[in-house]
């Protein structure tokens, strides 16, 4: 397991790549990170409190591996260990039990699938760790098998996980048993368009909702986007739940059953 550089005194991790150079990017925001930590303290939201949560980071790339985890440590989590293989994450899975694992998708040996093939025992032995993959490219059959696991799950481009905002949030969502899916995986699925379509019978406006709801978004985040009243997604919401067919179940998965359905669709 690879050492994490240590920054001097003072500093924070202004990328994906550790500590800061002379000149920060000018991406990041100062603050950012403070902010998300000092907040990870303080969730009554009833959903389960993340703070401290446990993860352990696999990725090949070991930049991009030592970075996330120095920015998940700095943002309160407890980052319990790093791989650089798909044998490696499995040790460490079993071993410490985490609450997340972010995988990528491409490991060695061969840098296909390993990363996923790891994954999926994962989510069988240890069904109650969240799992997000993370990929270079849009692999829409590979995101598409994880998604369909359920709760706790999630798929982002790499590209994505440089901004701490959107890196800290799509952490807390999985913890919480969200489903995040990168919003280019959408647009990608919005171009194999299905002959019968289960998605005529909603209004463009459900639609609308709908497509937001695939990239993750709450209802609260929803009605900001579109300026209306969280009560009024809310009605948008039941209707395309009964509008898809989806059952009533005890478990609360019909919102992601129509996220799926959604991206099955398109």
């Amino acid at each position: 397991m690879a050492t994490r550089p240590a920054c001097r005194h003072g500093e924070r991790p202004t990328s994906l790549a550790g500590c800061p150079s002379s000149r920060p990017p000018a991406s990041f925001k100062r603050g950012q990170l403070s902010k998300h930590a000092a907040l990870a303290h303080n969730r009554p939201d009833g959903n389960g409190d993340v703070t401290g949560a446990r993860v352990v980071v696999a990725d090949d790339d070991v930049l991009l591996r030592q970075g996330l985890a120095s920015l998940l440590g700095r943002a309160g989590y407890d980052v319990v260990g790093e791989a650089g293989n798909a044998h490696e994450l499995l040790d460490l899975a079993r071993e410490h039990k985490p609450d997340l694992a972010i995988v990528d998708i491409r490991m060695p040996p061969t840098n296909s699938t390993e990363g996923l093939d790891a994954a999926r025992v994962i989510r069988e032995e240890l069904p109650q760790t969240a799992v997000l993959l993370l990929s270079a490219h849009v692999e829409v059959e590979h995101a598409m098998d994880v998604l369909a696991g359920g709760e706790g799950t999630g798929y982002l481009l790499k590209t994505r996980v440089a901004d701490i905002d959107d890196l800290v949030e799509t952490v807390e969502r999985i913890l919480r048993g969200g489903s995040v899916v990168d919003p280019a995986l959408v647009q990608e699925l919005v171009a194999a368009r299905r002959v019968e379509d289960p998605l005529d019978a909603l209004s463009p406006r459900e639609r609308e909702v709908l497509a937001l709801m695939a990239e993750g978004r709450s209802n609260a985040a929803v009605a900001r986007e579109l300026w209306v009243t969280e009560g009024t997604v809310e009605k948008h919401v039941h209707s395309i739940l009964g509008k898809l067919g989806l059952p009533e179940t005890p478990d609360g998965h019909r919102r992601v059953l129509a996220v799926l359905t959604y991206l099955e669709a398109r």
